[in-house]
Parts: structure tokens; sequence; C-alpha cells
């Protein structure tokens, strides 16, 4: 009997979703499989929207950005329904059985690779892939959206270059990267930044103003600084590094929730950091400071050749896996190999920049402040 296998896109958009896609999809055709996709992740899922994925409807969609399924953030077990937060794993798993899956496929980051692993508990047989522009997912070289983001963050930086040398400014860029720094540092190091500032090396501020007038002295008067969003100073790092431990460490529902809403308080008080970060540049360095704010423009548009690439082979690897009736794994990239790895491994845990890893020993080596 043949096999019908659902797939879904999760979390935040992302280039090389639709590459994914279509890797899974055709080479499960070649199986002589179906693929049955659920639009706007989970909530598909929960609501049974489905699509079918053969023929032409995975036809001219590898260069397109986004998803061609939708997605969503809900996540299954704290789900909202008819205005109250319920568990959906039930529902989840009727339908699963009512498509009649052998196998789904969840791409994702972080956060679905966690969803995943709950329905992988509740019975149900589930592969995912790794997708997210952060590049933070454990246990895999790169996720499919990183190489995409990385060149357009490089080009944001290339393009400010030229004002801030014309005007003599200081410009600090914000790069996607809440909890982990590759994407900045990637970016920071190809577009030719002054200061990269990333969530694992907390700053100080006297080290930035320092640098920066240090480059003054030399006749430099522009700096361009590349900051992750999830980038703080010492004293604010250490806080939120505490209020985590204290969510990480605590097998108490109360003081989880406690330690939670601690992160969320602290999250919010810093949300313009950036913003604040420019204000105190320019006060200590008297040189006119600007903003530049990337957002959501670095995970839009077509993506790049390496993405859809890296979405092809990790989406036909996966379907090799399906028809082979393996699941609890998430695809992952291993040099030029696609391997399974176990999919509780990798739930929970978030891959940050080492701080000696080799991309930030070369950036010091040229001359790029950290701020530490």
């Amino acid at each position: 009997m043949s096999k019908t296998v659902g797939i879904l896109t999760a979390g935040g958009d992302s280039p090389g979703l639709n590459a994914a896609i279509r890797g899974v999809g055709k080479a499960l055709q070649g199986h002589g499989a179906h693929l049955i996709g659920f639009r706007d992740g989970f909530r598909g899922l929960v609501e049974n929207r489905t699509l079918r994925l053969e023929g032409g409807a995975l036809s001219g969609i590898l260069t397109v950005g986004g998803t061609i399924l939708g997605t969503s953030r809900d996540k299954p077990h704290k789900m909202h329904v008819g205005g109250e937060t319920r568990d959906m794993t039930e529902v989840i798993a009727q339908n699963y059985q009512a498509n009649h899956l052998d196998a789904l496929v969840c791409i994702g980051g972080g956060g679905t690779q966690k969803n995943a692993l709950r329905l992988l508990d509740a019975g149900l047989n589930i592969i995912t892939l790794p997708k997210t522009i952060d590049n933070d997912v454990a246990l895999t070289d790169t996720t499919f959206g990183f190489d995409t983001a990385l060149g357009i963050a490089t080009e944001a930086i290339d393009r400010l270059h030229s004002t801030a040398h014309s005007h003599h400014r200081i410009i600090v860029v914000e790069i996607m990267g809440h909890r982990a720094g590759w994407l900045a540092l990637g970016a920071g190091i190809a577009g030719g930044a002054d200061v990269i500032l990333l969530p694992e090396i907390p700053y100080r501020m006297e080290s930035l103003s320092e640098a920066i007038l240090n480059r003054v002295r030399q006749g430099k008067n522009f700096s361009i600084v590349a900051v992750a969003e999830g980038a703080l100073p010492k004293h604010q790092a250490s806080e939120m590094r505490a209020a985590e431990e204290r969510k990480a460490n605590s097998d108490n529902k109360k003081e989880k929730r406690q330690a939670k809403e601690w992160i969320n308080e602290l999250e919010q008080r810093y949300a313009d950091h950036t913003v604040m970060l420019s204000h105190q540049l320019e006060e200590a360095t008297r040189l006119e400071s600007r903003v530049t704010i990337l957002g959501h423009l670095q995970r839009g548009g077509t993506p790049s050749a390496a993405d859809r690439l890296l979405g092809t082979r990790l989406g036909a690897a996966c379907a090799d896996l399906v028809m082979d009736g393996v699941s609890g794994v998430m695809v992952a990239a291993r040099g030029e190999r696609a391997e399974p790895v176990p999919l509780r491994d990798v739930a929970g845990n978030k891959k940050r920049v080492p701080t000696d890893h080799a991309w930030v020993r070369a950036a010091r080596e040229v001359g790029v402040c950290f701020g530490d």
C-alpha cells in the first residue's frame, strides 16, 4: 500500500520553506506516496484544513519566498479556541487518523521542534526539518532561511557604509537574533562592521565608545555597529540570565510561571535597547548616531541558491526516512550529508554562538570590537 504523509510549516516564515515542501513532495511522488499539506501550522491540523500536494501543486514554488501552506505560532497544547486556551493534542491525533497518515512532517524552528516532540509523545509518527533565519536549531550545521537572511543583512550593511561615511555618523543596524547572534555575527563580518554585539557576549558601553573614539583618532569619522536584537549590556544580561536559569531549574509550576513572567517583563523593558544604545553612543562620542532596524525585511523574498539546495536535499532525505518507517527524528545538515538526529535531543536546546567560535576569533583578529 502507498503511504500518505502530512506536512505543515509552523512559526515564523522563512526563505526555503517552499523548497523543502517541494523536496519532500517530489521525492514522495517518486516512491508512489501521497502528501497532504495542513494550512497555517498546527492550527490547520486542528481544524483539518488541507491541501493536496500533488502534480501541479508543487510546480513553480522553488523560487517563491514564504510558504504556500501558510504558518502560525499556535501551539497544540495551548491553542486559543472559542475564547479560551485549550489542549488540542487529542483533536490533532484524531485528524491524523482521519487522514490516514503514516507520518507527519513538521517544518520549523525551536518552538516547532518542541511542539512536534509533544505530538511524538502522543503516539504520532513525526519527522521534522530545521527552519529559521536565526540558525539556532541544535544538532544541525545550518537551517534553511539563514543563508538568504545573511545575504540580505549583509547587503543592508554594505549600503549603510556610504551614508555613514558621507555624514560622519555612527550607524547602528539592528539584526534579528533574539537569543542567538549567528545572523548579526555573519552579516557584521561580511559587511565590514566595526562593532558587533551579540546576545552571547554582553557588552560594556565604555568599551564600545572607546573603540569608536579610537577610530576617530585614526581619522575615521564614521562607524558601523551591527547589533543582534537580543544583545544586552552586562548588567542587564546578568538579570536576564538569572531569570532564565530560574525558569530552567525550577520543577515547581508556579515558580516556573513567575520566572517566565519575569523574563517577559525584562524583554518589554529592554525592547528599545537598540535606540537607547544609539543615544548613549552619540553622547559618549559626540558623533551623530542613527538607527536602522531591518526587521522582517530579512526573512522575506526569494530564497538564495544555497537555501533552495538545502531545503531540497533535506526534504528529499526526509521522504526517504518516511518510506523507511523512521520517525522521532529531525533531518539535520551534517556537511554535505543529511542525517537523522533524535528529536528528543533537539527540542528545548538552542545552538548559540560559542564565544571562541572561528567567526568570532577571525573578527577579533581584523579589529572588530565585541564590547567585552
